[in-house]
């Protein structure tokens, strides 16, 4: 399964729970996650999408544990199992 296959289940499953997920796109700061993802109750996470088996790399990582340092949860999903962790 592709990536931006896993990225459509992402934003159409979040979209019918009541959620909006964001492209995030930051031209002044490579490795940003994805998507940022609002559910209903004010939650917000970032979410790093991956081919099945790809893992982020170096900066992506550091850009997730930057984030995760301001209180932010960041999700790295490969699958589309994975996304249901997103809506719980």
């Amino acid at each position: 399964m592709r990536e931006r296959k896993i990225e459509t289940m992402l934003v159409k499953q979040v979209k019918a729970a009541g959620g909006m997920t964001l492209k995030l796109i930051s031209p002044g700061m490579a490795g940003v996650p994805d998507r940022i993802v609002l559910l209903p109750g004010g939650r917000i996470l970032f979410v790093e999408l991956k081919a099945p088996g790809e893992k982020p790399r170096p900066l992506q990582r550091k850009r997730h544990e930057q984030l995760a340092a301001l209180g932010f949860q960041v999700l790295v999903i490969d699958n589309a199992e994975a996304i249901q962790e997103v809506l719980n």
